[in-house]
């Protein structure tokens, strides 16, 4: 069996809808209990499930993903890839594992282009072009070989059951899947699978997947050779050719996941440890948080304290667009971008109250992600953690299902610069560093953190595509303000990403005074815009034992439990 990697970006947190979970730890030195939080009550379900069998953290990571690949098929999927951040208790070991999806050698960025040259949507978000290679099955097979405590066919059984039995779909599911439809239709085996009669099925309806089923028993039993090679892998490619792709039986047999280096740093005596690249998220985590270290924030008035934070997101998302990329391929200036001294310049260029304009600022070369993706947190009885982001990036992906396959392939094509300058599904633009080129891996806003101090520890991390990272930033100060992970999760966020170059806020994020006086220092506010991200937050506080965990209240079946 070849070694293959998986990615997931890590958090950890526990709590169904707004519900909060708390409990007492046995000793100081471990928690004594487990926090599990996901975006579906099934998927925390299932991971309790295999902790009780007397599995770890990892185990019931690899439990978890499964069954969001069930249930949540519109966020991720073992179509898509994902980063797993993990911490190792025993040893007090943190890696993360890169599950990111990979390009096919074939490709070619001209066939993502329309007749006058300009990117082509339709190509880059829908059908098979617009598939990568798939990582996450590489990545759940890497962790419950390396890290967990179970076999495979005990991790992946509970994902197997509800596939096979079905469940009722929630109103996200519905109703994402309803705007998504035109595109699934056109694909007869995705149409079969996920539309009654060509049209979005209404509530009420049990969605069984027997192929699904059967996908996730061929990896129960054979690993990721049950995946990338052998019959499966012929009717993968037999099936992404014949519908116009370029995928090829070599991609999926050469595909592998990659242990990496988490980012870590300190930010006024707590210590961060969060995802590297191909994440985009630590690295500005890092630029944003080295900002702000100079600021004692808690001294501000309110409209000086965003005023701040806004100026270090807009500074950091400059710097992601033209030099991140796959750090296989490209060489990246991480150690100066992260560095102190960086962030001390970058300082100097913010005023105290006007806002900078991103025109304004120097070197930028030419202008170019899903808010569809999941994160799931979990913290074991023995101190073990895992955050987990995963996606197929737009909702249900590219909108393609291979037959007998069961799941729908990514569109993580997309996330690629597959035009220097011009912007992707989320509004962000990359340049040569994020380029289209075979085996490479697409830039993440992925941001899969622990936030560790002298008495507390928090996961923290969401989906949101190029709101991940700003959320994080937001999460984390909120935690090390003492804030309990109920309050974080249903906090209003803000977020400005340098381009465009506006104050995106959801409702109630900020008072009529503070949007005036933003204004007032040259801001463009768009106020009440929709809500985004479903945040997953557990925190455990080691002097006292009490553990703490929250699921997002956006999200309509997030559920999680302290036990």
């Amino acid at each position: 069996m070849s070694k293959r990697y998986f990615v997931l970006l890590a958090l950890g947190i526990v709590a169904l809808g707004v519900h909060a979970g708390a409990a007492h730890a046995q000793s100081p030195g471990k928690p004594g209990h487990a926090a599990i939080a996901s975006a579906h009550k099934l998927a925390t379900a299932a991971g309790f499930e295999t902790l009780a069998a007397g599995g770890n953290a990892f185990d019931a990571a690899v439990t978890v993903a499964a069954a969001l690949s069930v249930v949540e098929p519109q966020s991720s999927g073992i179509g898509g890839g994902g980063l797993f951040l993990l911490h190792r208790a025993a040893d007090a070991r943190d890696v993360m594992v890169d599950a990111r999806e990979t390009a096919p050698a074939a490709v070619d960025a001209k066939k993502y282009l329309d007749a006058k040259g300009d990117l082509d949507q339709d190509k880059s978000w829908n059908g098979p072009l617009a598939a990568a290679i798939p990582g996450e099955v590489a990545g759940m097979v890497w962790i419950s070989q390396h890290y967990g405590k179970l076999p495979l066919s005990t991790s992946l059984a509970p994902a197997i059951r509800i596939a096979r039995d079905g469940f009722q779909p929630d109103s996200r599911f519905l109703r994402e899947l309803a705007s998504r439809a035109d595109v699934i239709r056109r694909y007869p085996a995705g149409a079969a699978l996920l539309l009654e009669n060509g049209t979005a099925p209404k509530a009420g309806w049990t969605f069984k997947n027997p192929d699904l089923a059967h996908t996730l028993e061929l990896v129960a039993a054979n690993g990721d050779d049950g995946f990338y090679r052998g019959e499966f892998a012929h009717r993968l490619v037999d099936g992404v050719k014949a519908a116009g792709g370029g995928w090829s039986l070599q991609d999926l047999d050469g595909y592998r996941v990659k242990e990496r280096e988490p980012l870590a740093f300190d930010y006024r005596g707590w210590h961060i440890v969060t995802a590297s690249p191909p994440s985009s998220g630590g690295i500005a985590l890092a630029e944003m948080l080295n900002i702000l270290s100079a600021y004692d924030l808690a001294k501000y008035d309110s409209t000086h304290r965003i005023h701040f934070i806004v100026e270090a997101m807009r500074r950091a998302y400059r710097d992601r667009a033209e030099y991140l990329g796959d750090p296989d391929y490209v060489k990246m200036p991480i150690e100066r971008l992260t560095g102190m001294k960086y962030a001390d310049k970058l300082r100097a260029s913010i005023q105290a109250d006007k806002a900078t304009p991103s025109s304004s600022l120097p070197g930028y070369l030419n202008p170019h992600e899903s808010t569809h993706t999941t994160h799931f947190s979990i913290i074991d009885a023995d101190g073990n953690m895992a955050g987990v982001t995963q996606t197929v990036n737009l909702p249900f992906g590219n909108g393609m299902v291979v037959a007998g396959t069961g799941f729908v392939l990514n569109n993580e094509m997309d996330d690629f610069a597959l035009k220097a300058g011009a912007p992707n599904a989320f509004g962000l633009v990359g340049n040569d560093a994020n380029a289209p080129k075979a085996g490479h891996r697409p830039l993440s806003s992925m941001t899969p953190s622990f936030v560790i101090g002298a008495d507390r520890v928090g996961v923290i991390g969401t989906p949101g595509g190029s709101r991940i990272i700003t959320m994080v930033l937001e999460g984390i100060l909120s935690f090390i303000d003492g804030e309990l992970p109920a309050q974080i999760v249903a906090k209003p966020r803000f977020h400005h990403q340098y381009l465009p170059d506006v104050i995106s806020a959801e409702p109630h994020a900020f008072s009529a005074d503070e949007t005036r006086s933003l204004e007032k220092m040259g801001y463009v506010v768009n106020e009440g815009e929709r809500t985004w991200g479903f945040m997953n937050v557990v925190s455990w506080d080691r002097k006292t034992g009490e553990m703490h965990a929250a699921a997002d209240p956006r999200g309509t079946s997030g559920s999680g439990e302290v036990k």
